[in-house]
């Protein structure tokens, strides 16, 4: 399977049972994207705790791929393994956290956008477009999981990016940080969803005009704007937690 079917392959499984017939690696490869869209919706809770059998009757999957996509997802930091009790979904991340992952994005991100617009392919152009028209599609989606399923196609969105821009490396760092899985377990709020399209065109239209300026600056742009919607998360709680400690 190359990138680009494997990008279009993550964001179409989001959720219910997965048909009968796919090979071992497909069906965990299908669990891991539902599973991923209902970490980013909320479904399943920062805190909680998920069972192979529990997952596996809710899927109607064997518990071979459940175990294989939770197996993934340990390794990715992105679930915990609870000896003897299943699994167990990380707390939200912290504001160390988040301010370090905004840094390095604001490193690598932008350099990406510029060089995805110097050798981005017409192919790749069209399918940036393709992905803001799902996304689109979504705007405004009532309900958790459509704001999960937004969700991975933005991450998708910013992957096709740096595939474009020819970096393996660039890639595979974003890629680690799983920053939109993060993110958007922080803050479930459907204005997200309208700002990110308007940057994410002026990241399009930079480079479909292959102007690499203009894309590295829509592209940091865009990071800094989404850096201070999810920033107001982390001031709200501690204005809370200062308020409780004055009663």
């Amino acid at each position: 399977m190359d990138d680009e079917a494997m990008i279009a392959r993550r964001r179409g499984a989001m959720t219910g049972g997965t048909p009968p017939g796919r090979s071992r690696g497909r069906l965990a490869d299908e669990v891991y994207d539902t599973l991923l869209g209902q970490l980013m919706s909320l479904r399943i809770e920062p805190g909680s705790r998920v069972t192979i059998d529990v997952l596996a009757r809710e899927l109607g999957v064997s518990q071979t791929p459940i175990r294989d996509a939770l197996n993934r997802m340990e390794a990715e930091g992105l679930v915990v393994r609870v000896p003897h009790a299943g699994y167990r979904i990380p707390p939200q991340i912290t504001r160390h956290r988040f301010e370090d992952m905004l840094e390095l994005r604001l490193l690598l991100e932008p350099a990406a956008a510029r060089r995805s617009a110097e050798r981005a392919s017409s192919k790749q152009v069209a399918g940036l477009r393709r992905m803001l028209e799902e996304m689109a599609e979504l705007e405004g989606g009532n309900g958790p999981m459509a704001y999960g399923a937004f969700g991975l196609r933005d991450a998708a969105f910013h992957d096709l990016v740096a595939l474009s821009a020819e970096n393996q490396v660039i890639r595979e760092a974003l890629a680690r940080l799983h920053t939109h899985v993060h993110l958007f377990r922080l803050l479930h709020d459907n204005q997200v969803t309208h700002l990110a399209m308007a940057e994410h065109e002026e990241v399009l239209a930079a480079i479909a005009a292959r102007d690499p300026d203009a894309a590295a600056y829509a592209m940091r742009r865009h990071i800094l704007l989404s850096g201070a919607r999810f920033r107001r998360l982390f001031d709200e709680v501690k204005d809370a937690d200062g308020m409780a400690v004055k009663a």
